[in-house]
């Protein structure tokens, strides 16, 4: 299964895992694919500790990160000497709290509170350009650090130079291949091209139209990683027909025990149907696809207010999550996750779904075989 991105990055396969779990990273990374740590959801002190743990269990193997750096954000909120955790609207505030108060849901005691706080303050500075920033240096004290991805669109090409004359490899996501347009002239090394039925931020078009329109613009210097949908080993087959060099996977990862899944939101992954992964901007003020519950879908009825831009309704959902956690409303529970979502029945591991992956691309690989000598 090895591809020419392989080759580059030094790693067995090109099985790339988006985690926000360093468990999950390493235990992919060991087993040949290549992890990539969300590092969006620690602050710079955090992912410092979650990459020094993983380069001590890598045994040596390369691994990346994964970072925000939104185009279209709130500047106020950046540039302003608040914290952004204070800088969300009344209206939108109020809300929230209306909505949990009539759901039964308790206030958070006055520690709790307090940690929720020191939590959304940080998520908030991370989703903003110099937020990553901060992220992106963390990575470059770490060695075994060689792939950085931007997870909302074209990196600035000089912060692509910057990487490029360390030696790291840069990736970016997209979802038309006018992005991937954009991506190519800031010099990026990989594209990832994310169909419409992937967890997260994620466009309209499927993966099995977007993959080869994106591989046509990326040219024969620039790899292509298929995302979206993709959950077996014939579908890595399919990647690989479509012109892709390797495949991103995110929601596979959410069924194993390696997963940062609480016991409640795995409970909500694995009763989820493929249609109940839809896409709502309650999370970002973007569009994400994740599983519908009652608080999502609070945001889509008349009379809801306006979603804002990042980093102020990401705080704001992160805040009623922490609320929604203590309270073990599974009701409630949304989280991002893709359509694959419905293939996903009880916990496994990473080495099983590793295992099943290669065993499913050999035997689809055998299958076709006759096919190519007709």
């Amino acid at each position: 299964m090895k591809t020419p991105i392989c080759q580059r990055l030094g790693c067995e396969t090109p099985i790339f895992a988006f985690s926000h779990c360093r468990d999950v990273v390493v235990e992919v990374t060991k087993a040949g694919g290549f992890g990539v740590l969300g590092a969006v959801t620690f602050s710079p002190e955090q992912l410092e500790r979650e990459l020094r743990w993983i380069d001590e269990h890598v045994d040596g193997r390369p691994y990346g990160v994964d970072v925000l750096i939104p185009v279209v954000y709130d500047r106020e909120a950046e540039a302003s000497a608040e914290e952004v955790v204070d800088l969300v609207p009344q209206a939108q505030r109020q809300f929230v709290e209306r909505l949990l108060d009539a759901e039964g849901v308790p206030p958070l005691s006055a520690d709790d509170a307090a940690e929720a706080r020191r939590e959304l303050v940080g998520r908030g500075r991370n989703t903003t350009p110099s937020g990553a920033r901060k992220l992106v240096d963390v990575a470059l004290r770490h060695p075994q650090v060689k792939l950085v991805v931007s997870a909302l669109g074209a990196p600035p090409k000089e912060l692509v130079d910057e990487l490029h004359a360390r030696g790291i490899l840069v990736g970016s996501l997209c979802g038309k291949a006018e992005h991937a347009k954009a991506q190519r002239a800031a010099g990026v090394d990989i594209i990832v091209a994310q169909g419409t039925e992937a967890g997260g931020h994620t466009g309209q078009i499927a993966t099995m139209v977007l993959v080869p329109q994106v591989v046509e613009v990326a040219g024969p210097d620039i790899a292509v990683l298929a995302a979206g949908g993709i959950s077996r080993g014939s579908q890595i087959a399919a990647a690989f027909a479509l012109g892709a060099q390797g495949v991103w996977l995110g929601t596979i990862w959410l069924g194993t025990r390696e997963s940062e899944l609480t016991p409640m939101e795995k409970q909500v992954l694995f009763r989820a149907r493929s249609e109940d992964a839809v896409q709502r901007k309650w999370m970002t003020g973007k569009s994400v696809r994740m599983i519908r519950s009652k608080a999502s879908e609070a945001w889509e009825q008349p009379g809801a207010p306006s979603h804002l831009k990042p980093p102020l309704q990401n705080v704001l959902y992160h805040g009623a999550r922490i609320r929604i956690e203590k309270a073990r409303r599974d009701d409630l529970c949304s989280f991002p996750a893709g359509q694959v979502v419905g293939n996903l029945r009880e916990e496994t591991s990473v080495r099983q779904v590793m295992q099943d992956l290669m065993e499913e691309y050999v035997d689809t690989a055998e299958r076709l075989q006759p096919l190519v000598n007709l």
